[in-house]
């Protein structure tokens, strides 16, 4: 074991603090976390893009500044882009695709200090809730590297989990971020809708559904990298709530005596494996032992149509990207420059028409505002981050004569999380439980639209009364 590997493992916060004092340099950090990358790398396959040469030269520069000044940090290879180094979304279509500038998020990231040593894995352009890109191959979970990290921001979530960075870039456009964190043990938090900025390139994506973000390995990290990222941009076509004063404040903040409601039955109707339904009934437990007022409820949700409103948008989405993706490298869409299922959903958005795609908008809109009236009563609904632990590779896999399969089969992994990001409310993934198999299971909580606050005040006091930090995965140990 290296020496660095116990620093490695601490959070963001406290590897800044040591660079700050002296205490390490920023070039040991760096190297200390290329080292583990090189070391477990070939076992997850969480990094694709390793950007070590530039990290070494940033380090060595200095003149890095910021609240997280040194610290190394990965980039999810999905829309974040960085200038001279190529974004793929995990696709063959963009191999050769090299931004010639950077998006405003990373202009953020690099603005508050963070290092960037590469870019991690994604399923092709983001679809599925697992990280098996054929082009790329799979990423791996390093409790259980027979399973899947989740995904989309699967590569990111298995580096943080294995110790090779503390926190990792994420985006979610249906629990992208929150899945990733409850198969991996992590903090992961999806932001209120335009909380962070997705230009110069996009104004929104999918109608509001995708947020950008990060997964992380406590939950003051992820409150200070809000306070360094968040805020409107020049051009943004609407933005969130401006905080009353800095997200990490609020991580150290009593919440107060909370009413917390919660379910342990999807919208959906689709199962819940009895593991989620331990985990979310033991984080409603420890919530009412901390003093909050604990109730069993949701608010009235049309399964039936929730699921093809979302399939409209979300499919309308995936054929918009593919051609946006083709745009950009002046190729033409067709089915063997893709995986068989990005075909299919590329297939199937392209029949849905303009009245469909609105009239889907207005009826997640009006399940969003049902959902809003719940919170008048509630201050946070506690669900199941997802309805199994994390599964086998290969399970979301589609036949040839079926390539729809593994679409379908991911509203059963995941019931819960694609109603934060049509209402645009925040939530998060707390790692509270852990299942006799060893396996990281997450508490889902949403909060109100613009409340990032209470739930960084909730999580906060769950992870000082549970602390998950001790905690490594059998690869790492």
């Amino acid at each position: 074991m290296s020496k660095f590997d116990d620093v490695l493992f601490l959070d963001a916060t406290a590897q800044a603090q040591l660079v700050r004092q002296k205490e390490i340099q920023s070039i040991e950090l760096i190297e200390a976390a290329i080292a583990r990358i090189e070391k477990l790398n070939p076992a997850l396959n969480a990094v694709i893009t390793p950007m070590f040469d530039e990290a070494r030269r940033v380090a060595r520069s200095g003149v890095v500044e910021g609240p997280l000044a040194g610290v190394p940090f990965l980039l999810k290879d999905l829309l974040a882009s960085y200038a001279g180094v190529r974004l793929t979304a995990g696709s063959a279509l963009l191999s050769d695709f090299v931004p010639d500038h950077d998006g405003e998020l990373v202009t953020r990231l690099k603005r508050a200090g963070l290092i960037i040593l590469g870019k991690t894995n994604t399923p092709e352009f983001g679809i599925l809730p697992t990280t098996e890109p054929l082009f790329l191959g799979a990423s791996r979970n390093p409790w259980d590297t027979r399973r899947t990290p989740g995904g989309s921001s699967g590569g990111s979530a298995a580096a943080v989990a294995a110790g090779m960075v503390a926190m990792a870039h994420g985006n979610d456009g249906g629990g992208s971020i929150r899945i990733p964190a409850s198969c991996c043990g992590l903090f992961g938090l999806k932001p209120t809708r335009a909380r962070n900025p997705l230009g110069p390139d996009l104004g929104d994506l999918m109608s509001g559904l995708v947020a950008e973000h990060a997964l992380t390995r406590s939950v003051r990290d992820s409150a200070a990298l809000l306070d360094a990222t968040a805020g409107p941009d020049l051009g943004d076509p609407y933005w969130a709530p401006p905080p009353v004063r800095p997200f990490l404040d609020e991580v150290k903040t009593d919440p107060g005596r909370l009413r917390i409601a919660y379910t342990t039955t999807a919208p959906s109707g689709a199962p819940v494996h009895a593991d989620c339904v331990k985990a979310t009934q033991d984080a409603a437990n420890l919530c009412a032992d901390l003093g909050h007022d604990v109730v069993e409820a949701s608010p009235a949700i049309p399964g039936d149509l929730m699921s093809p409103w979302f399939v409209t948008v979300y499919a309308s989405g995936c054929a918009a990207a593919v051609d946006f993706a083709a745009h950009l490298t002046g190729k033409t869409p067709a089915a063997e420059k893709v995986e068989p299922l990005t075909w299919a959903i590329y297939e199937m958005g392209r029949k849905y028409s303009a009245p469909e795609y609105m009239g889907a908008i207005m009826g997640l809109q009006c399940m969003a505002r049902e959902i809003a009236r719940f919170f008048v009563n509630h201050d946070v609904w506690l669900t199941p981050t997802l309805g199994e632990p994390p599964v086998p590779l290969g399970t979301f896999d589609s036949p040839a004569e079926e390539p729809l399969l593994g679409l379908f089969r991911s509203g059963l992994f995941a019931p819960f999380t694609p109603m934060a990001n049509f209402t645009g409310q925040p939530a998060m993934s707390v790692p509270l439980y852990w299942n006799d198999e060893g396996l990281p299971i997450g508490a889902h909580f949403i909060g109100r639209f613009g409340d990032e606050a209470t739930l960084f005040r909730l999580a906060g006091q769950l992870e000082r009364a549970r602390p998950w930090a001790m905690r490594r995965p059998p690869l790492t140990i």
